[in-house]
C-alpha cells in the first residue's frame, strides 16, 4: 500500500507497517495472524486445506478457527482507506500483523524485538476480535478489565508406589492428587472476595498404568484465571501452599512434597482503558448508531493484546468485539437449546463474512479518524 514503510520478521514472523502523516498522535492498530491446529469442517467454499509443521515439527492441519483471517482483512481495509484519505487525519499509524497469539507469545516476542524502540511509540493501541456469540451487525465492548490473566500450572505429585492390594505399604499419589484437586477449589470459594473473579481448573489428571499397581507419581495440569495482579498472586501461591499441606497431612516429608511448576510466560489480563473505550465507542456509535454498540460483561478468556499495554510505557489500550453469527442463526441455535459454533471450533466461520469484515473495517477506521482527527 502506497506510503507505508513495511518491516517484516519482527519478533519472528511479525509485520509492522508505518505511515507518517504530519503532526499528531501515534495510533497502533493490531491484527493477529496465526491459525490453529484444527481440521476445518465448515463446508464453506474457502475452507482451509492447508497443513504445516508446529513448533515440534509435527504435521498438523491449519485453520483460522478464531477468525484471525477477518482481523487481517479488516486491518488491510482500514489501512487502505486511511492511506487514500490523508486529508482527513494527522499523525502516525503503526499497523501490526502479530503472530503466535494462540500460544500467548507473539506480542511479547515483538516487544522484545524492539517494537517500541525501532518504531514510533504509540499513544493508543486498538484492536478487535470477531466473536461467534455476538450477532452480525453488532459490536460489543467492556471498559476496564475485559479478559483474564491466563496462567498454566503443572503439579507433579510424588508418592511411593506398590501393589494395589497392599495400599498400606504405599503413599498413593492418586489419592493425594485427588485431595489436592478438591482442596484447590477452596481458593475460589473461601479465600477470594466473591466480587473478584477467579478460576482454578484442573484440565488433566494423569497417573498410573494398570488396575492393580499404585504408581509413584501423578501429574495435574491446571489453567488459572484472574483479573487483578493481587488475585493472581494469591491463587498461584495458594496452589503451592495447598499442594504442600495435603502432602504433609498424608505423611510425606518436605523432600517428597509436590513439584509445582508455573509457566514463566503468561497472558496478562486485558484492561481496556475506560477513557479510550468511551471515546472509541462514541465514534463507533456515530458511525453505526447507538443500538449497534453495547457494553457486555467481561469474560475469563485470554488475549495477548494485553502485552502491548503491560510495559513501562503503560499505553492506553482498547479491544472490542464484532459479531460473527447472524441473528437468524443464533435464533436457530437457541430453539435447539445449544450454543453456536464457538471460536476454536472446526465448524466456526462467520455466517456473513462480507458484513462482518466491512463492519470491522469501518469500526477500526472510525476509531482511527477520531483519535487522529485534524484540528
Amino acid at each position: 500500500m502506497a506510503g507505508y514503510e513495511v518491516t517484516e520478521a519482527v519478533g519472528g514472523t511479525g509485520v509492522v507497517a508505518v505511515l507518517s502523516n504530519g503532526e499528531g498522535p501515534t495510533l497502533m492498530m493490531r491484527a493477529d495472524m496465526d491459525g490453529l491446529p484444527v481440521e476445518e469442517d465448515t463446508g464453506v467454499s474457502y475452507a482451509s486445506t492447508a497443513r504445516g509443521l508446529n513448533q515440534f515439527d509435527e504435521e498438523q492441519p491449519i485453520m483460522h478457527a478464531c477468525a484471525h483471517d477477518t482481523h487481517m482483512t479488516a486491518l488491510v481495509g482500514a489501512a487502505r482507506y486511511l492511506a487514500e484519505n490523508r486529508d482527513d487525519w494527522s499523525g502516525t499509524l503503526v499497523l501490526i500483523g502479530q503472530p503466535a497469539e494462540e500460544i500467548g507469545e507473539g506480542a511479547v516476542d515483538m516487544i522484545s524485538d524492539g517494537l517500541y524502540e525501532r518504531f514510533p511509540l504509540p499513544d493508543f493501541n486498538v484492536s478487535f476480535h470477531t466473536f461467534s456469540a455476538v450477532p452480525t451487525g453488532q459490536i460489543t465492548y467492556v471498559p476496564g478489565y475485559a479478559m483474564a490473566n491466563v496462567d498454566t500450572v503443572d503439579i507433579y505429585v510424588h508418592g511411593r508406589g506398590g501393589h494395589g492390594a497392599y495400599p498400606q505399604t504405599t503413599k498413593d499419589p492418586i489419592y493425594l492428587a485427588s485431595q489436592i484437586v478438591v482442596s484447590l477449589q477452596s481458593l475460589i470459594s473461601r479465600e477470594i472476595n466473591p466480587r473478584d473473579p477467579g478460576v482454578v481448573t484442573v484440565g488433566a489428571f494423569h497417573a498410573g498404568l494398570k488396575h492393580n499397581i499404585i504408581s509413584d507419581e501423578a501429574h495435574l495440569q491446571l489453567t488459572v484465571r484472574s483479573y487483578t495482579d493481587e488475585v493472581r498472586e494469591h491463587l498461584l501461591s495458594g496452589i503451592q501452599r495447598i499442594a504442600n499441606a495435603q502432602a504433609a497431612s498424608y505423611g510425606l516429608t518436605p523432600e517428597e512434597y509436590p513439584t509445582v511448576n508455573i509457566e514463566e510466560r503468561y497472558t496478562p489480563a486485558l484492561y481496556n482503558n475506560p477513557e479510550l473505550a468511551a471515546r472509541a465507542v462514541s465514534s463507533m456509535r456515530d458511525r453505526f448508531g447507538s443500538d449497534a454498540v453495547s457494553e457486555v460483561n467481561p469474560i475469563m478468556g485470554g488475549e495477548d493484546f494485553s502485552q502491548f499495554h503491560r510495559t513501562e510505557h503503560n499505553i492506553p489500550t482498547f479491544m472490542f468485539w464484532v459479531g460473527g453469527t447472524t441473528q437468524a442463526r443464533l435464533d436457530e441455535y437457541a430453539a435447539q437449546d445449544r450454543p453456536p459454533a464457538s471460536n476454536h471450533s472446526p465448524f466456526f466461520a462467520p455466517d456473513d463474512p462480507q458484513s462482518t469484515i466491512v463492519q470491522a473495517t469501518e469500526a477500526m477506521t472510525a476509531v482511527a479518524l477520531d483519535l487522529l482527527a485534524t484540528d
